[in-house]
């Protein structure tokens, strides 16, 4: 169990702990309300034991807090998904992942995301993918299904053009200029995006190098319908679903989008990438 993990869920239980309390009710009284053990109140408070979906419920109801059960789903949610190991996830392969992207993509409606060192997945060309993927398997000695993980990338794209989707995506500009593949790909992968620029369903915006910055973002996040913020860091794939946390990252998005180029601005600064890379 992750020290994250055990945080999380100490926080929980001291959030049901306060509702008992403004309630007025002992822990003895709540486990007769509820007919439980007295033990197991306990156990919830002190963050010894994972709440259930039911259990919440079951306790804001007794406690007089029907209100504030959405929010403790939510935190338990949170704490379930707060941290996927990729060693964990990559154990039969990079494919299984991406399937799991398509689906979650499908799903959502609206997407904001921030990459500083990387072109998105939802932009990349099969052969830049195709690299990448090469190396973050020699990176995690996972197994090496790169064919199967390029092709499932591909489809996740399959949702730019679908009408009634908003993908508002800013690539920090050092990103247009890192080498991760051979120039050719990368010229490739260049003229992808100067593609995607006016495209209905995409809003691309490039974060100029030498731009005064409001903040420093320390990595890359995306953030789902407003509800979920997926961020990936070398070891881990993080999830976060509370409210508070969701309106953190949205803060630093809008920061960043203050200093961000579109249309003509971020076509020029695409094309300043591939002229530094002469001609492939």
């Amino acid at each position: 169990m992750t020290t994250d993990f055990q945080t999380a869920r100490v926080a929980l239980g001291a959030r049901l702990r306060e509702l008992r309390s403004e309630a007025g009710l002992t822990g003895k009284d709540l486990a007769a309300a509820l007919g439980w053990q007295r033990s197991k109140v306990s156990r919830l408070e002190t963050g010894k034991q994972t709440a259930s979906a039911e259990d919440l419920t079951a306790w804001a109801e007794a406690t007089g807090n029907d209100g504030q059960a959405a929010d403790l789903e939510s935190r338990r949610r949170a704490l379930e998904s707060q941290q996927r190991s990729w060693r964990r996830q990559l154990a039969a392969g990079h494919r299984p992942v991406q399937d799991r992207y398509v689906v979650e993509y499908k799903g959502t409606a609206t997407v904001r995301g921030y990459e500083a060192t990387v072109i998105p997945g939802l932009f990349q060309t099969p052969d830049y993918a195709r690299h990448l993927l090469i190396k973050n398997a020699t990176l995690m000695r996972s197994p090496r299904d790169t064919e199967e993980a390029v092709h499932a990338r591909m489809r996740r794209q399959e949702v730019l053009y679908q009408m009634g989707k908003l993908f508002r995506v800013l690539i920090w500009e050092g990103a247009l200029h890192t080498l991760i593949s051979p120039p050719a790909v990368m010229a490739g992968q260049l003229d992808r995006l100067v593609g995607l620029i006016g495209m209905s369903t995409v809003e691309l915006g490039v974060v100029p190098l030498g731009t005064p910055l409001p903040l420093t973002p320390k990595h890359g996040f995306w953030i789902f319908d407003e509800k979920r913020v997926i961020v990936e860091i070398i070891s881990t794939e993080l999830q976060y679903e509370t409210a508070e946390e969701v309106e953190l990252y949205g803060r630093v998005w809008d920061a960043l989008n203050e200093t961000a180029a579109y249309g003509a601005r971020a076509h020029r600064l695409i094309a300043r990438a591939r002229a530094s890379l002469g001609s492939p």
